[in-house]
């Protein structure tokens, strides 16, 4: 009886530990999402935004994050087809890590699969809105696809969570001017 306990504690305990960091790490994301938010300076906003990015990337299970180290690697390799490949391989894994979808997106976006890139841009939103990384991307592509009201309603967004990025302001006129006219 006592070693059938131990068993089924030595099975559940992974897992209860990992909904334990995975609790922790949702508190400290949100507590770094506010700090980013309310940040004075883009000095004190950018250790905020390095330390956010790192925590969406870490927050699988650790096949899950060997996944993703795998598919940035590949990414850095400029094997991209092998980088969407990893990614996609850590959605199966874990369908609700957001920071997977967005590095898809990434991957895909360098493949030429624009459609796919965005389309797993809105589901990294889905699963994170404030994903500021993912609404800077999603401004990129839709600003080098000439959306220029959805780069601009991107790059609002992104404001709104993160009002030091850098050039974030001058960027903001830029796409303003070219969405809505000279005059805007």
């Amino acid at each position: 009886m006592m070693r059938g306990r131990l068993l089924a504690w030595a099975l559940i305990w992974p897992v209860a530990a990992f909904a334990q960091n995975a609790a922790d790490r949702r508190a400290q994301t949100e507590h770094l999402l506010d700090a980013l938010k309310a940040a004075p300076t883009e000095a004190v906003a950018a250790p905020l935004e390095t330390r956010l990015r790192q925590l969406w990337m870490e927050s699988g299970t650790a096949s899950v994050t060997l996944l993703m180290g795998r598919g940035l690697r590949a990414m850095k390799g400029q094997a991209t087809d092998d980088a969407v490949e990893a990614f996609s391989d850590a959605i199966t894994l874990d369908p609700n890590l957001a920071e997977a979808y967005h590095q898809r997106a990434i991957a895909r976006y360098h493949t030429g699969d624009t459609e796919g890139a965005i389309r797993d841009l809105e589901a990294t939103l889905t699963r994170e809105p404030r994903d500021f990384a993912a609404l800077r991307t999603l401004s990129e592509i839709s600003a080098a696809r000439e959306d220029w009201k959805g780069a601009y309603n991107a790059w609002t967004k992104l404001l709104e969570i993160d009002p030091k990025t850098p050039g974030g302001e001058d960027r903001l006129k830029e796409l303003k001017r070219k969405a809505f006219g000279e005059d805007a």
